[in-house]
């Protein structure tokens, strides 16, 4: 896991965090001076997790695409999934991209432009936030495309508690 070294829960520059953070999770990546993108194995799909930092405006936008791509006939439905399940969601939304059909999860962090640094701990709610809620909404989105369900019937049929252990 995350080495525990002192220098590496200091604070950096936002984009090399999370460059630290990937690697210490053995996540493949990719950067450049403003962005970094990683691949990430979930539970159903692989993620692409992508990092901008904005020093001008003080923002860091944090982008995760399941691999999940909408046909324009199944557009309307993943449309109103997405509204239902922003209902519930704290941080960060779902959207779709209309001139792709890419199903995306992201959220933003404002970081004191004057520091410009981000701590271990805002890289991790960053990330596994957009992780969590992709793993946590995939089957819904499936259930819609390819399940023939209502996004009503799916958010239903995906969000049941299982109580206990097997």
């Amino acid at each position: 896991m995350l080495d525990e070294a002192e220098d590496d829960r200091d604070a950096a520059a936002p984009i090399d965090m999370l460059e630290r953070y990937f690697a210490a999770h053995g996540w493949s990546h990719q950067r450049d001076e403003d962005e970094i993108v990683a691949k990430v194995k979930g539970s159903w799909t692989e993620f692409e997790l992508r990092a901008i930092w904005r020093a001008d405006d003080g923002v860091l936008q944090f982008l995760a695409f399941p691999d999940v791509r909408v046909a324009d006939d199944r557009r309307g439905a993943i449309y109103e999934a997405i509204g239902l399940i922003n209902e519930q969601l704290w941080i960060g939304h779902f959207e779709l991209w209309s001139s792709s059909g890419i199903l995306l999860f992201r959220h933003a962090a404002m970081i004191d432009v004057e520091e410009a640094a981000l701590s271990l701990e805002q890289a991790e709610v960053l990330v596994d936030t957009a992780i969590d809620e992709c793993e946590r909404f995939y089957p819904v989105f499936q259930f819609v495309l390819w399940g023939g369900k209502s996004p009503r019937e799916a958010i239903a049929a995906s969000m049941i508690e299982t109580r206990g252990e097997a």
